[in-house]
């Protein structure tokens, strides 16, 4: 199974000092060692070095070029699968929009889980279930 990686799940698994950093990891590897596979998108990977370098989050954030050999390496690892935007997720996008009634402050979600919904992906990796549970599109994990 492909499970799509939300930037909240991306970061909890590279930032040891995050609360849910063990949880994590831990589904990570049993889900790896079953054979399932990564969904990335490019709007996580941008997401992930914005939040990962910001020193107001974290205690010992990342530098800007560990950041971006981090998300180097999730893009090209073996697991992950590219998934990029297609225009039937931009259609699905606009349409979740308007017919859930979205606000300007789901618009990055909005369009992650479309890119996602449109590549097969069902499954999500997130530790923000409630951003994904309003289209009735995903199973969230962890739960």
């Amino acid at each position: 199974m492909t499970h799509g990686a939300d930037t909240s799940f991306l970061v909890a698994v590279e930032i040891r000092e995050h609360t849910r950093h063990a949880d994590a990891m831990h589904l990570l590897g049993e889900l790896l060692a079953r054979g399932d596979r990564v969904a990335i998108a490019p709007q996580v990977r941008a997401e992930f070095v914005h939040v990962v370098t910001d020193a107001r989050r974290f205690e010992q954030p990342f530098s800007m070029e560990t950041a971006l050999e981090k998300s180097e390496r999730w893009w090209n690892a073996a697991e992950t699968e590219q998934v990029l935007p297609t225009n039937i997720a931009v259609e699905s996008f606009h349409s979740w929009m308007l017919h859930l009634q979205l606000g300007r402050k789901r618009l990055l979600d909005t369009l992650l889980a479309a890119t996602y919904r449109a590549a097969g992906v069902t499954s999500l990796l997130t530790l923000n279930a409630a951003d994904f549970t309003v289209f009735g599109e995903f199973a969230c994990l962890p739960a």
